[in-house]
Order: C-alpha cells, then sequence, then structure tokens
C-alpha cells in the first residue's frame, strides 16, 4: 500500500482552529508529574495524544507508574510508582524501553531514569540510533553511581544504564545540538535527591532557548525551584547556568496549551492563499517559543493580530506578493519547515539562519528539505546554518493540470509532511507520501486540515500503485 495525500488549490483560507495540546508540553508535564511526592495523583488536562505521547506513558508505566489516560487521551492522571521498577522484565536484564522516534521522550528519560536509579536499556526505531545523545549521556556519566553508555557509532542510542542515582550535583553540557539534553538534566535536578543544589553549566551556543525557558516554568508550575542565570563570556559570548534547588516536584492539575508547531501549519495556510486564519487556545504569552512565527509572518506582510485566548494571520491581498526576509530562526527551529514553504510563494529569496542543529531532527531538516523543494523547481541553497529559498516563478506555480504529479517524500517526518501539504493550496498535483507519519505529533492533522480548507481540497489515494 502506498498512500498519499494531495492538498489542492484553495481559494483564501477563512476560519479558525484549535490544534491538539502541545507535546512539547505534554512530555515535560508527564516526567514532573511522574516524580512528584505526594498521595494524590497529578492530573494532566488538555494532553496531546500521539506516538510521541504514547511511549512516554508507555516507557513510564512498563517501570512501575500507574498512569490512566482519558478515552480521547486529552486528560491523564499519573498516579505513583509501585514496586520494583525491573518488574515487569526478566531479573537478570534491564529494563527494555522502546521510544520509536521521541526525542523527548529518550532525552528526557534517560536523564530522569539515571537520577532516579535502576537498570534500563532504552532503545528505538533506526533513525533514532543515529540521532546524537551523546553530549546529554556524557554529562550524565560525570555524575552517576553507575555507569550509562550508548550502543550505536557516533553517542546514539540505544542507551544502556544501571545505577543508584546521582552522587554528584555540578554537571556541564554543551547546548549546540539540542536543547533537549539541558531540558532532561533540568527535570531531572529535583529527582536527585542530593540533598544540594544541581548546577548546570551550559558550554557554547545554546539553540531553541525558549524550550529552556518553557521547561523551567514546567517545573516551577510542579513545584521546583530553578533559577536560569545568563552571563556574558569574556570573549562576548552569552553564557547560561541552571541552578535548580533540591526541592520536590508537588502533584497538581496542569492545563497544556495547544501546540504552537502545529498551528504554525494553520497561519502558514492563511499566509499562502491571502486568507485570514484564527488560531484558539494561544496567546503571546504562551509558553511555547513557536508562536514567534507570526511575528516572522508579519515580517513578510502578513496582519497579524494577537490577543488573550487567540492569535490571527491574514495573508496579503490579492495581487500581490509576500516578501522574501533574512532571518535567523534558532529559537523557532521547529517551524523552518513552514516557512520555507511560505517562502516558495514569496517576492524575493528568504534567507534562514541559525539553524544547523535542524540536520539532526527526525530527518536532515536542511538537506532533506532541500530536495523536496527542488521537486517543485525551486532553487534552494543550503548553508551550514541554514538555506536560501528562492521563490517559484508564475510558471511553476500555475502548473499544467494535465502534468504527472509531484510526489514528495516524507522521510518519516511528520513536520515533512504536515508543512509539504500545504504546496497543494496553490499548486496543483502535488501528492505527500507517508501521511500517517504525522500520527507523531498530529493524527488528526490531515482531517482539521480539511475541516479548516473544505473537504473538496484535500484528496486522499489508499490504493496500492
Amino acid at each position: 500500500m502506498n498512500c498519499t495525500v494531495e492538498v489542492r488549490p484553495s481559494p483564501p483560507v477563512v476560519g479558525s482552529i484549535r490544534p491538539p495540546g502541545s507535546k512539547s508540553l505534554t512530555n515535560r508535564a508527564l516526567i514532573c508529574a511522574a516524580f512528584a511526592v505526594g498521595k494524590s495523583p497529578a492530573v494532566l488536562h488538555g494532553a496531546l495524544r500521539s506516538e510521541d505521547t504514547e511511549v512516554m506513558v508507555a516507557a513510564l508505566r512498563q517501570v512501575g507508574w500507574d498512569i490512566d489516560v482519558s478515552g480521547d487521551g486529552t486528560e491523564i492522571t499519573v498516579g505513583g510508582r509501585r514496586g520494583d521498577p525491573n518488574a515487569s522484565t526478566k531479573v537478570d536484564g534491564p529494563a527494555e524501553l522502546f521510544i520509536a522516534n521521541s526525542g523527548t521522550t529518550i532525552r528526557f528519560l534517560t536523564a530522569a531514569l539515571s537520577a532516579a536509579g535502576g537498570d534500563y536499556r532504552l532503545s528505538g526505531v533506526p533513525r533514532m540510533h543515529q540521532r546524537p545523545i551523546g553530549d546529554l549521556t556524557d554529562a550524565i556519566a560525570s555524575v552517576i553511581d553507575g555507569r550509562i553508555v550508548t550502543e550505536s557509532d557516533g553517542g546514539c542510542p540505544p542507551v544502556c544504564m544501571e545505577g543508584r542515582g546521582w552522587n554528584g550535583h555540578q554537571l556541564k553540557v554543551r547546548g549546540s545540538v539540542s536543547s533537549q539534553y539541558l531540558s532532561g538534566l533540568m527535570m531531572a535536578g529535583p529527582i536527585a535527591a542530593s540533598g544540594q543544589p544541581t548546577v548546570i553549566e551550559v558550554s557554547g551556543e545554546l539553540v531553541s532557548r525558549p524550550y529552556v525557558d518553557m521547561t523551567a516554568k514546567v517545573m516551577a508550575d510542579f513545584g521546583a525551584v530553578v533559577h536560569l542565570k545568563d552571563s556574558q563570556a569574556e570573549s562576548g559570548a552569552s553564557t547560561l547556568k541552571v541552578v535548580i534547588e533540591p526541592v520536590a516536584y508537588q502533584p497538581v492539575e496542569y492545563d497544556i496549551e495547544p501546540d504552537a508547531s502545529a498551528a504554525s501549519y494553520f497561519w502558514a495556510a492563511a499566509a499562502i492563499t491571502g486568507g485570514k486564519v484564527t488560531v484558539q487556545g494561544l496567546s503571546p504569552d504562551a509558553l511555547q517559543g513557536d508562536v514567534g512565527l507570526v511575528d516572522v509572518l508579519a515580517q513578510m506582510g502578513c496582519v497579524v493580530e494577537k490577543s488573550d485566548g487567540q492569535m490571527t494571520v491574514q495573508g496579503v491581498p490579492p495581487g500581490q506578493r509576500l516578501t522574501g526576509i533574512d532571518v535567523d530562526m534558532n529559537a523557532i527551529s521547529d517551524t523552518v519547515q513552514t516557512l520555507a514553504v511560505v517562502a516558495l510563494f514569496a517576492d524575493g529569496p528568504t534567507r534562514v539562519r541559525g539553524v544547523a542543529h535542524n540536520r539532526f531532527k527526525e530527518t536532515d531538516r536542511i538537506g532533506d528539505l532541500a530536495c523536496e523543494l527542488r521537486k517543485l523547481g525551486a532553487t534552494v541553497d543550503e548553508h551550514d546554518d541554514g538555506m536560501t529559498i528562492h521563490p517559484l516563478d508564475e510558471s511553476q506555480v500555475r502548473r499544467n493540470q494535465d502534468a504527472p504529479p509531484i510526489r514528495l517524500a516524507t522521510y518519516h517526518d511528520h513536520r515533512m509532511a504536515m508543512s509539504l501539504a500545504l504546496v497543494g493550496l496553490r499548486i496543483s498535483g502535488v501528492q505527500i507520501e507517508n501521511p500517517a507519519c504525522t500520527a507523531k505529533t498530529y493524527p488528526n492533522y490531515f482531517a482539521d486540515l480539511e475541516a479548516l480548507i473544505g473537504q473538496s481540497h484535500v484528496w486522499r489515494n489508499d490504493s496500492d500503485d
């Protein structure tokens, strides 16, 4: 079975939508809730149900937590840990935890379980075994009362560890590959229970800083005490030191925002078609930095309206074009694919900077993205820290409807599928392969897109080739 989805050209997209809960917030809240100290359970409201959150829940259940998930997955009750954490596995081996391709799950769990102690092996799909985690395991190795190793070349999973928690409280980690390493270590701080503050020094550039701020806020909402101390090095570069006080997490009721990365696709639909789309449940003060995409779209010429509880993007009027821009997207790197599609329909090239770390995500989100955009006829220049997207000319946009379809690969990357599908709003005959990969973070994406733009504009091919 070779399934594809084709989004067909649409008039200006107008409407409103509320995306599902944030994956980033759901998995952070699950860690804090699981390690909370108290008799009453923690309850998460508005949680995301997706592959990434389901593997986190499954792993926590396997090593002893009582977790109840509502029928629609949006409410999760996290009770205490029962018995031996390795009770569900053979006595003479580690708990074998399958993490699929969830970066947040493997990084957050590796740190948290190393601080709690136990015997574990975390593995995933083949792509997960190509995604580096060595910076995190090296940091943990400096404090763990035991051992932690990676099995694949280049410091990649599977990860094996056994120990009795942390016996140190001073750590150092690089920030240039993924902010999730730092976030994982931060959330492990209250779990380590060393009686002393946990101090984490970030060396070098820190990518995606808003996610670190998000982590600190979630931890604080669960009762932890976190200090982020920014300073300036002699070289002039900014540095960050994180101090986590030895204060335990507390069980709370926690509301999760809609996913801002998911919202980016609907704002982009408005920008691409000259429409107007409101995303409900997100405000300028949202915990998720990806709401910043609306400001980037404003630089390109869109009109942005912000209020308490919703944000609206309106594209340029008919006959006008968006403006290509030069933008550093380090802080909102998960929306690079979204912006790249919008840039195809701008006037002038768009230069994206500060996202070298995107090559180490679910796929190479620079090289593979460039490859697919070139199938549309676009000129794309790759750079060490990003890419330049040159817009399509009118003949490429208004291609002959009788021409063979253009099939775009997704590389099993949910964000490739969701962003590239938007190309079809302006270009006919663009088919997206393996649309089911959106289940990683947004299982109902195409149904929600269909509800927004109209059923006649989404076509599914579920037949064999």
